[in-house]
């Protein structure tokens, strides 16, 4: 039987069945059993944790639940902060403070046990840093978990939490979701918090969330942290009402788009993405919504990707001068991967004059995406237009140091659409291929229609159930006493 998921342990120590206590060092026990195996958690915070789990803890939806933060972006006070980056772990660098989502995780209850892996700086769409090495899938240790939230979603699929902090700025909330049969919810722009730190960070392609086993999971967690910090650059809609109320409410009839051919028009997608695609399609149509496929012409422009990497490349060359200054030192081409060194340099040969337009490119093509679909509620498509990638298969070779970004196209080809419009996405376990590989299926909404994603993954959820399959490498949780 699965580990039961978050919203059921808060309940446990709400009626007293459980302590906060017991449910960590539960937590920690298959945290300890599994993690030398799959290489999820690099920074365990277990005495921190027991200890605040035996004092006065926040009464919040989630009092006692262990949860897991990704080294990424989400700093907590007075631990490591390495982003993957053998620079910043060879200082040994902390964090004094936590970020605001941080903060919102504890006043929510939530007991963070430890940080998990993610590829340097989160640039690439699996989790093989260098500096602490791959994490392994536990449908199979030999394919990648993807990235860059692989340690969460590692940690989750195997059983270790329910919940674990994500992040995703061109598809890493999703891509692993997918990769480890699990929900991964991308909210709008600017529904969760960034600050104090950050505010228009990559220019707005990177959104803050988790990755949970059930949907439910990802609603409560979702009602208990979002909203605006002061100063936020995006303001998201506020929802009608708890988005926990729309788990098994009835979406009505949707109309549903179908987009199979991704951006730029150069990737081709696998068979076994489009059979779970397709199969998802057929399973919505049997709940009596209507499917009909869209082109979606205006992202199959190559432009489209152009200035999606100008973006992008621009973001890593800041996120190196962010980091050299922050520490004092400035961070050279010994002090990173290949492939972050030759992204930084094609973002510093960009003018300020080609960043700007490539913003307002996307923002235009925004408004075009919005426009073709406006008579849908909801466009589906995979999530990755191929399967699982081999560990392995994004090292640098003899072709050079952006290699692995021509891997890591296909992977993140439909979801960087949303990163760029804003949009609220999520990856559900629809489907697995012969090999036993989770293979995720995207739903996308229009901006603030969380709400609507939320009806109809849990709408799925109950046709189609996940949550029972677990895979090889899978922690039942002990008896509590």
């Amino acid at each position: 039987m699965p580990p039961l998921d978050a919203v059921d342990q808060a309940e446990l120590v709400r009626s007293g069945e459980a302590s906060p206590l017991e449910l960590l060092d539960a937590a920690i026990e298959r945290i300890e059993r599994l993690n030398p195996e799959l290489n999820a958690v690099i920074h365990p915070m277990f005495d921190g944790a027991r200890a605040e789990a035996q004092g006065e803890l926040p009464d919040g939806p989630f009092k006692g639940v262990p949860m897991l933060v990704k080294d990424l972006l989400c700093h907590t006070a007075g631990d490591p902060m390495h982003e993957g980056m053998g620079f910043l772990k060879g200082q040994n660098w902390i964090e004094e403070e936590d970020q605001e989502l941080a903060r919102r995780f504890r006043s929510a209850g939530f007991l963070i046990a430890g940080k998990t892996n993610t590829p340097e700086l989160g640039i690439l769409p699996t989790t093989e840093p260098l500096a602490y090495g791959a994490t392994l899938n536990p449908w199979n240790t030999g394919y990648s978990t993807g990235g860059s939230s692989g340690g969460s979603a590692a940690a989750v699929a195997s059983g270790m939490v329910a919940v674990a902090h994500a992040n995703d700025g061109g598809g890493s909330i999703r891509i692993p979701a997918a990769n480890c049969g699990l929900v991964g919810l991308k909210p709008t722009r600017g529904r969760n918090p960034l600050g104090p730190d950050f505010g228009d960070l990559f220019s707005g392609l990177v959104h803050e969330h988790v990755v949970t086993r059930t949907v439910r999971d990802s609603a409560a967690v979702l009602d208990a942290v979002h909203g605006p910090a002061l100063g936020e650059p995006y303001f998201a809609p506020p929802p009608e009402r708890p988005f926990a109320q729309e788990v098994g409410a009835d979406p009505g009839t949707l109309r549903i788009a179908l987009w199979t051919k991704p951006p730029g028009g150069e990737v081709e997608v696998h068979q076994d993405n489009l059979d779970a695609v397709e199969g998802a399609a057929r399973a919505l149509e049997g709940l009596g919504h209507t499917v009909e496929p869209i082109e979606l012409a205006a992202l199959q422009e190559p432009q489209t990707v152009f200035d999606f990497l100008v973006r992008w490349t621009t973001g890593v060359a800041w996120n190196l001068d962010y980091w050299g200054r922050k520490t004092g030192r400035e961070i050279t081409e010994a002090d990173v991967e290949p492939a972050t060194w030759a992204l930084a340099e094609q973002g510093r040969a960009h003018s300020a004059a080609a960043y700007l337009t490539a913003i307002e490119n996307q923002q235009a093509l925004t408004r075009k995406v919005a426009e073709e679909g406006e008579r849908f509620d909801i466009v589906l498509s995979p999530t990755t237009a191929v399967p699982p990638t081999p560990i392995g298969a994004f090292d640098v070779g003899e072709d050079g140091p952006l290699v692995p970004i021509l891997t890591a196209t296909p992977v993140a080809a439909f979801c960087t659409a949303y990163n760029i419009s804003g949009q609220p996405a999520i990856s559900l376990p629809l489907r697995w291929n012969a090999d036993g590989l989770p293979i995720g299926v995207m739903a996308a909404a229009k901006a603030g229609r969380e709400d609507l994603l939320i009806r109809l993954a849990s709408q799925l959820e109950e046709a189609e159930p996940w949550a029972e399959r677990v895979p090889p490498l899978f922690a039942d949780a002990p008896a509590l006493d």
